[in-house]
């Protein structure tokens, strides 16, 4: 870590998995030019880990984020030379695994053996465990067939391991604003219950964690909200001062912006009470933020807050869900619309009651459409000339779930004039439930690659 005095910087690469792989280089870059700081890939999403547990149970050292090596290799050199931190979920399902690929990484670039620390303890798995998972999710748990079950961990695991001289971090389940508090509360020593503080912390790293969105992306509008250089948006990084405050900007030389729009987008994204929002290091208060532009794509967030931490940690439980059937065809020029609505007509028609379909019209009618056969009932018919009609449905059954692929491909001959390009698809799919469990339940620490702490 850089010195305390000065302040804490953390920039991010990455909002998800299988988000561009090129932007940790220019924010490296730029920690370098300021003298450090840490690194931070947030790659999980709710099910993310679910889908890594089952690449575990085919291959034991799989079950990581699939581009790790994209993500780590070009800039794990510079992040050793110039004293960046690496901290990030992307161990997933399987850390230990991710860890020794990260090591591997270094050897074959002729690098010196990174000291790498693995977090532990947000996987449920041990009878006592699940017992008390049954005990909050009632009865239906002993019907799920699970295939994972992990709490939302917090920093102070995190700091712990950069305190002990870790110069990458590797975890599954933290939250995702934890990747910054854990390097925030290493870097400056806070108590693990100085709530205000820990507040502030954790919204500059809800502000990281999605990645460019607090930079232009997924905020761009052209005409009302226009974003400049979008094809090379920058990655946002935050300086976090002593008290927590925090300033969000991007890395040089790089497309974007960061204005006070961005930032509010961003700091209000899936809160769902501005004056509680929950995670494992602390309760934090932004129901008084205020932010100001400071220029040069730099913005100050002030008035947060915090209060102290939930008794309990958050799990989501995911189990194996059925299987998901989806299949579309086109229809284009005269009438396309009304030979889309009679072919979604035919397939219910012919799947009956066997299972609940979710029938919309691409280009006339989705997103607002609702699971229950909004398309067939009652919406006019809005003329559009090129409309894709997509069936979709979930069934326990596979071989039932196979006849939604079947009606709509035999829509070729046996449907309204014109039909074409089907395209189906089945995949199994998951589902979730979540819950709180003491803090005690899940038993979190840290390994360092040479011995335990």
């Amino acid at each position: 870590m850089t010195a305390a005095h000065t302040s804490c910087l953390v920039g991010c690469a990455t909002g998800f998995s299988g988000d561009r792989t090129d932007g940790a280089p220019p924010v490296v870059r730029t920690l370098a030019a300021r003298g450090g700081g840490t690194l931070i890939f947030e790659t999980l999403a709710e099910r993310t880990l679910a889908l890594a547990q089952l690449a575990r149970n085919q291959d034991p050292e799989a079950g990581y984020e699939p581009l790790l090596d994209d993500l780590v290799g070009p800039v794990l050199g510079d992040c050793l030379r110039h004293g960046i931190d690496i901290v990030s979920n992307f161990g997933a399902a399987n850390p230990p695994a991710a860890a020794r690929r990260i090591a591997a990484i270094a050897a074959e670039q002729g690098l010196p053996a990174p000291r790498i620390a693995v977090i532990h303890g947000d996987a449920l798995d041990s009878p006592e465990q699940r017992a008390l998972l049954r005990e909050r999710l009632g009865a239906e748990f002993d019907r799920l067939d699970i295939v994972s079950a992990n709490a939302y961990l917090g920093g102070q695991e995190i700091a712990q391991a950069l305190r002990a001289g870790a110069q990458v971090v590797v975890a599954g389940r933290v939250a995702d604003p934890s990747l910054t508090v854990g390097p925030v509360l290493a870097h400056y020593g806070w108590r693990a219950d100085d709530w205000p503080r820990l507040g502030r912390a954790t919204m500059a790293g809800h502000l990281l964690e999605c990645g460019t969105q607090v930079s232009g992306g997924y905020f761009a509008v052209p005409g009302l909200k226009d974003v400049p250089g979008l094809h090379e948006t920058g990655f946002p990084i935050a300086e976090i001062d002593a008290d927590g405050g925090c300033v969000i900007g991007k890395a040089e030389d790089t497309g974007g912006r960061v204005d006070a729009r961005t930032v509010k987008e961003q700091l209000l994204y899936e809160v769902h009470d501005p004056a509680r929002y929950l995670t494992p290091d602390v309760v934090a208060d932004l129901s008084q933020a205020g932010v100001t532009e400071l220029g040069g794509d730099r913005v100050a967030v002030h008035g947060i807050t915090g209060h102290a931490r939930p008794q309990e940690l958050k799990v989501n439980v995911c189990y194996r869900g059925g299987w998901l059937a989806e299949a579309e065809i086109s229809y284009a020029g005269v009438q396309a619309e009304a030979r889309a609505r009679l072919a979604g007509e035919i397939v219910a028609r012919r799947i009956g009651s066997a299972m609940a379909l979710r029938i919309d019209l691409i280009g006339a009618m989705s997103i607002l459409a609702d699971d229950g056969g909004a398309m067939l009932a009652g919406v006019p018919d809005r003329h559009g000339q090129d409309v894709r009609l997509r069936v979709a449905a979930r069934h326990d059954d596979r071989a039932t779930a196979e006849r939604v692929l079947r009606e709509v491909t035999a829509l070729y001959c046996c449907g309204p004039a014109g039909g074409g390009g089907v395209r189906t698809s089945l995949r199994p799919r998951l589902s979730t439930l979540s819950c709180t469990v003491p803090r005690e339940i899940a038993a979190a620490g840290w390994t360092l690659q040479e011995a335990r702490r």
